[in-house]
């Protein structure tokens, strides 16, 4: 269905130019209607969110408002666009507004009125420019400076809105976001729950069932090939915080986050989960330390590279944290990864660790120190947060090489020397 809005006062009176506009459906309305400066849509996929900035888009634009839209690739601006030419041909077709393709933008001519689509992976290619109103779609994969350090300023002058719009990530679509905190779009859409109706924050949440043109039965066929917990983030639009039976919470983690370690550490180790490979294979490695009864989760330097280069990394690590030793995993390269690490330096002390039992088996002893409250993470570290919040140890899960380092590294400062270790 369509509706008809009359363009601009611009427009010669003897004529009139529609704009046509889709009819929103009922969840799409709820958040084009809001008044809030700052609104924060949680939506499943194909849930029509990206249609609805659309039509929120046209309507601002016709009331002589500058609209930023911005998305993480130049792809996903595809549909936004797509809508808004089709809302606007009309009068484009007329002279009315001029619309470029290669920059994407559709303007009033000698005005500032204008509805642009840029992509914002890298938050400076939104740089020089401002908005009465930003959209920032799929903000989950979107690096936190997009709007911290650029969006939030370009709005400073008007007091301008901001729309922000995400579907809460699965394990397969954040390791692709560019966010240090994969949880900064969830953190975003609390703040707006808690102070939704105070005129300033609203947040909305809908599923993929709410979008009533989307086939019912392809989208039934689609979450039959989905895991349960990727249905529940992706259609349903759920923030799951804890995955049910996972070895660590992301609620004990923040409880015994700390902003520095002591002054004083008893011991410090790097511990590598190598790659034998040069196809560029993550290593995990991890540098943790030891004070009293309690750990300290130090870095995580992993990295996808040549043995060549995480070595390398594994030794200037020892250096900076002033280690006592590497721990390294021996079940891949053996003696291979010793001369390695050797090659770059022939000194360092290494500990050789051979993974005899499972991954649960040897993760569960660390596990309960953390839930003992005696492992604790000095700062934020997103990438072996998500690896130990979602390590469950089902048959086909893939092998978490930050996990396997870390567990490397407690495992060596709670319990020198366990049978499966041989020390060099």
């Amino acid at each position: 269905m369509w509706f008809t809005m009359i363009s601009p006062d611009s427009v010669p009176q003897s004529r009139h130019y529609a704009v046509r506009l889709r009819t929103a459906h009922a969840e799409q309305a709820r958040f084009i209607e809001d008044t809030a400066k700052r609104k924060v849509i949680r939506a499943g996929r194909r849930g029509g969110k990206t249609v609805g900035c659309a039509i929120l888009a046209v309507r601002e634009f016709l009331k002589n408002r500058r609209i930023l839209y911005a998305t993480p690739t130049e792809e996903q601006i595809g549909t936004f666009w797509y809508e808004v030419k089709r809302a606007l041909r009309e009068p484009i077709d007329a002279g009315v507004y001029t619309k470029n393709e290669t920059m994407h933008f559709i303007e009033r001519p000698y005005t500032q009125s204008r509805i642009r689509a840029k992509t914002a992976y890298n938050a400076d290619t939104l740089r020089g420019d401002y908005a009465d109103l930003l959209i920032l779609d799929e903000f989950q994969l979107m690096n936190e400076d997009a709007w911290e350090v650029v969006g939030a300023p370009m709005l400073m002058d008007n007091d301008g809105d901001a729309v922000f719009i995400y579907t809460p990530p699965s394990v397969r679509s954040a390791g692709i976001s560019k966010a240090h905190d994969r949880r900064y779009a969830s953190k975003l859409y609390k703040r707006a729950a808690e102070n939704h109706g105070n005129g300033r924050w609203a947040a909305f949440h809908f599923a993929s069932h709410a979008n009533p043109h989307i086939s019912q039965a392809a989208l039934a066929e689609i979450a039959s090939d989905m895991t349960a917990l990727s249905y529940r983030q992706e259609i349903e639009a759920e923030d799951v915080e804890e995955i049910p039976g996972a070895l660590w919470t992301r609620a004990n983690i923040e409880l015994d986050r700390v902003d520095v370690a002591p002054g004083r550490l008893d011991r410090v180790v790097v511990a590598v989960d190598p790659t034998c490979t040069r196809t560029g294979d993550e290593a995990g490695i991890v540098v943790c330390g030891k004070g009293g009864d309690h750990y300290y989760v130090i870095a995580d330097l992993s990295l996808k590279a040549s043995p060549d280069v995480w070595a390398k990394t594994a030794v200037d690590a020892f250096i900076l944290y002033e280690a006592d030793r590497i721990v390294y995993e021996t079940n891949q390269g053996g003696e291979m990864v010793e001369h390695t690490i050797r090659t770059v330096d022939r000194h360092v002390p290494l500990r050789s660790v051979h993974a005899s039992r499972g991954k649960i088996t040897r993760a569960e002893p660390v596990a309960a120190l953390a839930e003992q409250h005696k492992i604790h993470h000095v700062g934020m570290f997103p990438k072996l947060e998500d690896e130990l919040c979602s390590f469950t140890g089902e048959p086909g899960q893939a092998s978490p090489n930050r996990l396997d380092a870390f567990v490397y590294a407690i495992t060596e400062l709670h319990k020198r020397a366990p049978a499966t270790v041989t020390a060099h």
